[in-house]
């Protein structure tokens, strides 16, 4: 009993080590390989606490080596490029002045309501005042406003605007999504009127998203 708790101890200490080493970074900005890591140290350490009969050594040296590996890459990575790029790879603009690239979407096997739920948390519901949303490396999304949208707000003009609300995707690639036509209180009529209004098939349609004071964001599939 008083060796694996002993055991435990020592294998807490250098995993605490080691991540601390890695810096100071949330887990949400860790790289991929960063993250690699990580799982790996946590899955060696619970070899030796787990197994009285496994050496302390044989939980302590992986660790180690994978530490020195994780140091050595975050080197090269700083130090090259193109090792940077091969590592870590590339951000990818989703959305350009305020229209989604809908083949990066897909590249990135994004969903338009993942990418909406990461525009509401950051306040821009409206993906029309949206100049550029960036998909990084680390998996976390960069939004950067229009100009408009960044500079004077409303409040700070005391002008009143109608409430914006909660953004609805309507069509996503052809598909309606009746539920949400029947939260804002529409119904197929309105959908078929727009659609004709736009001389748009259904089919075409890549994305359609209403607001609770009607407003409509529209876009159609890219050409193949």
């Amino acid at each position: 009993m008083a060796t694996t708790f002993l055991k435990t101890i020592i294998i807490y200490l250098l995993v605490l080590i080691a991540v601390r080493l890695m810096g100071k970074r949330e887990l949400g900005q860790l790289q991929p390989f960063e993250l690699v890591v990580i799982i790996i140290i946590a899955d060696v350490a619970s070899v030796p606490m787990q197994d009285v009969g496994t050496p302390l050594l044989q939980g302590i040296i992986p660790i180690l080596a994978l530490l020195v590996g994780e140091i050595a890459v975050s080197y090269l990575n700083i130090k090259f490029t193109f090792f940077n790029k091969l590592i870590s790879g590339r951000s990818t603009v989703l959305i350009d002045q305020g229209r989604i690239l809908e083949k990066s979407l897909k590249k990135q096997r994004y969903t338009i309501e993942g990418l909406m739920q990461e525009l509401r948390i950051a306040g821009y519901p409206d993906i029309s005042d949206i100049e550029y949303a960036i998909l990084e490396t680390s998996g976390q999304l960069s939004i950067i406003p229009k100009t408009e949208k960044n500079n004077v707000t409303i409040g700070d003009l005391k002008i009143k605007q109608d409430k914006v609300g909660y953004p609805r995707v309507i069509i996503r690639e052809g598909t309606i999504y009746e539920n949400n036509l029947k939260d804002l209180n529409l119904d197929r009529k309105w959908l078929d009127k727009n659609l004709e209004d736009r001389k748009t098939k259904l089919s075409d349609v890549f994305v359609l998203v209403v607001d609770e004071s009607n407003k409509i964001y529209f876009q159609k599939k890219e050409s193949e």
